[in-house]
């Protein structure tokens, strides 16, 4: 670990416009990943038919993945700047992964939003930024990548630009705070150095635009929330529940409740990486054991809190929601899989209260009979089992959920506020 301010950095934007090559090279120009580990990456990327990949190999080391050319979990992976120590939260381009791309988003700061100068502004670039802007990121960092082959024209990079900007004001994210850098993440060009192939360009180059970045106020104020992964039982120590850290701190000695169980105790060890601490905070992946608490008296899904704050529980909930895709209209009744952190559980869309104007945010329409693809609404949820989730302007870090049906997103949003149990 380093002692920089840490970030989180979502890598954005649509399938093939290069943003495994890309974080594959922020990885080696900042030393991340040794010299003689892309050497491998390259002859295997050779073999296999795909010269070039070595850098996107570095970020898709599931083999599964390299045989398909695609990147499909978020990996993270690490590296140090001048100013940060920076986590990147590869987000996958793919539609059935938005999901991902909606939990993994949700956590990241800032994000890089990676446009093919020879694409441009294509599908998946919209549904990204319009994710980002719903999930709270906060500031945007365009990369207009493959530079190299649109012969570095100047012309073009402009042309993307405005695509971009464009792109920005119809989802009102306020396109002031966005850097633009033409780069080449195959050929190096402005992304740890100044390339002579844009002498035009005399902007911030990529890791100059990362270290300026406003650093992230870390949430060890919020009350802890820690939202379970995975309960296992290890022999000598008991009930181990697992999971990160969004908000405050875990320290041994501590009284803890688990919502919606509704169980709690002493926290007894608090471990990561194999290793007892005395405490850990917002970021940190941990396993703990408290005193009382069985493998069968909580599960996945549940959040850890203090017992004297315990978690939210939501015998229904207002969000505001983004339909991205839908085969028809949702209308009141509709029951969809919400994913909120670590939770699935199926929820009620009980009314639909307000449709929203997407561009301005405004009301657009009191008490629609529905809502189809591209609308905003402000809904009441109910969900069908009990569900630990907070309002957004409160923990944002367990505010933000997507709404699954069919085997796709349809939906991402943010809780408003929380009619508890």
């Amino acid at each position: 670990m380093s002692d920089k301010p840490h970030q989180n950095l979502a890598i954005i934007g649509h399938v093939d416009h290069g943003k495994s090559t890309l974080v594959g090279r922020l990885l080696f120009e900042t030393g991340s990943v040794p010299e003689h580990v892309i050497e491998q990456h390259r002859e295997e990327a050779e073999e296999k038919g795909k010269g070039g990949f070595e850098f996107a190999y570095v970020m898709d080391n599931l083999a599964e993945e390299r045989e398909r050319g695609v990147t499909i979990d978020i990996a993270h992976q690490e590296f140090d700047t001048d100013e940060f120590y920076f986590t990147i939260v590869d987000c996958p381009g793919h539609r059935d992964f938005v999901k991902n791309m909606i939990t993994g988003a949700s956590q990241a700061d800032n994000a890089v939003l990676v446009v093919a100068a020879d694409d441009g502004v294509a599908p998946q670039t919209r549904e990204h930024v319009f994710l980002a802007r719903t999930l709270g990121i906060g500031e945007l960092i365009i990369a207009v990548n493959k530079m190299d082959v649109v012969d570095y024209s100047e012309d073009k990079y402009k042309d993307v630009k405005e695509q971009v900007n464009k792109l920005l004001k119809q989802v009102r994210f306020n396109s002031d705070d966005a850097t633009y850098v033409p780069i080449s993440a195959f050929e190096g060009d402005n992304i740890a150095e100044r390339s002579d192939n844009t002498s035009w360009y005399d902007g911030d180059i990529l890791l100059e635009a990362l270290n300026s970045l406003p650093a992230p106020q870390p949430p060890t104020d919020a009350p802890l929330r820690l939202p379970i992964q995975d309960v296992y039982t290890i022999s000598g120590i008991g009930t181990v529940p697992v999971g990160r850290i969004e908000t405050g701190t875990l320290n041994p000695g501590d009284n803890v409740s688990f919502q919606p169980s509704d169980v709690g105790g002493e926290v007894k060890t608090v471990e990561m990486h194999h290793e007892e601490v005395d405490q850990a905070g917002p970021g940190d992946n941990v396993g703990f054991n408290v005193r009382g608490v069985g493998k069968d008296d909580i599960r996945r899904g549940d959040v850890c809190g203090p017992a004297d704050d315990p978690p939210k529980v939501a015998e229904t909930f207002k969000a505001q929601v983004v339909v991205m895709q839908h085969p028809s209209v949702i209308t009141a009744g509709y029951t969809p899989v919400f994913h909120a952190h670590t939770a699935q559980v199926a929820c009620t869309i009980e009314s639909i209260d307000q449709k929203l104007d997407p561009a301005s945010g405004e009301v657009a329409e009191e008490n629609p009979d529905f809502i189809k693809s591209g609308d905003a609404a402000i809904v009441t949820v109910r969900p069908q089992k009990p569900l630990s989730i907070e309002p957004s302007s409160e923990i944002p870090e367990l505010g933000s959920f997507a709404v699954r049906d069919m085997g796709q997103t349809i939906a991402a949003g943010k809780v408003l506020e929380v009619n508890e149990r």
